[in-house]
């Protein structure tokens, strides 16, 4: 059972697409992203970054076909500093290719040829977004200069129903989709998520391509689904605490400036600790402290 004893665990979408077991599943959903039409499973060589734990972040699959090097990550949060996690990634993969190539001379004085990267995010919160969305690792900069490095990331929105072109080219990725949904459809009626995911998987259909590989390893699957909605709800949780804090610093940023406000207008320090309800300490700090 892949990656069942791993120490950080995998996504279920790794599990389905990013498994050695199933290359014609990754094969699809290649071939549905870029357009092509590859029949042989076994021109997939899988490059994703297993160890890149030591910076606190995980690679879902990466992979090579031919001369592409692809970079596939899942949210179920939307997280717009995926092109640098991209970055970090396609670095590390890029560094490895280069050491075990045969051919590759990084000293040459000769143009030297490495595989084309596509970097694609595979979105399926409950946040909605349109299909498609790009997002840009100059974002993250300033602005006030141009940044000399860049990275492109198409985020594909994956929930049932979205992007129905490459769902029908990829049925693997279509019935995630719809496992997914019906989890949630569960959760909401019962609030139980074992017993959602068990549902899930009972009315799953006959014919679907992903149905016999998540029932042979069905405590996995509900082991990585709950993972997954723990990790969802703890970021959403980091997210609400951290806008609390944003608030709190902007009270105190408010109360600095009303203290120096009220001291340039003559205030004593004893009436602006009443008015603003600070403590005498405070008062001092910021009138003590340099411009």
């Amino acid at each position: 059972m892949a990656g069942a004893n791993r120490e950080y665990k995998d996504r279920l979408f790794k599990f389905i697409f990013g498994n050695p077991e199933n290359k014609e599943w990754t094969l699809s959903l290649y071939n549905a992203i870029n357009g092509t039409n590859y029949q042989n499973p076994n021109e997939i060589k899988f490059t994703t970054i297993e160890d890149a734990l030591y910076i606190g972040m995980k690679n879902d699959i990466s992979f090579l076909v031919t001369n592409t090097m692809s970079f596939y990550e899942q949210q179920s949060t939307f997280n717009p500093n995926i092109p640098m996690r991209m970055l970090i990634y396609s670095g590390m993969a890029y560094s490895r290719f280069i050491e075990e190539s045969e051919k590759y001379n990084q000293y040459s004085s000769l143009q030297q040829f490495a595989p084309t990267p596509k970097c694609i995010c595979f979105y399926n919160g409950t946040v909605d977004f349109s299909d498609r969305k790009y997002l840009f690792l100059h974002d993250a900069f300033d602005g006030k200069i141009e940044p000399d490095i860049d990275v492109k990331v198409l985020m594909l929105n994956i929930n049932h129903g979205k992007n129905t072109e490459i769902m029908n080219l990829c049925k693997p990725l279509e019935e995630y989709s719809w496992f997914v949904e019906r989890i949630r459809f569960h959760g909401k009626t019962n609030g139980d998520l074992e017993t959602s995911i068990d549902r899930a998987l009972q009315e799953m259909p006959v014919d679907f391509q992903i149905r016999k590989f998540l029932l042979a390893n069905k405590a996995e699957v509900r082991r990585m689904c709950i993972t997954e909605y723990d990790e969802a709800k703890t970021q959403k949780q980091f997210r609400e605490e951290g806008r609390e804090e944003g608030r709190e610093e902007g009270k105190t940023e408010l109360t600095i400036s009303n203290i120096k406000r009220m001291h340039k207008k003559g205030l004593s320090k004893d009436t602006i600790c009443e008015l603003l309800d600070v403590p005498e300490e405070m008062v001092d700090k910021v009138l003590n402290s340099p411009e």
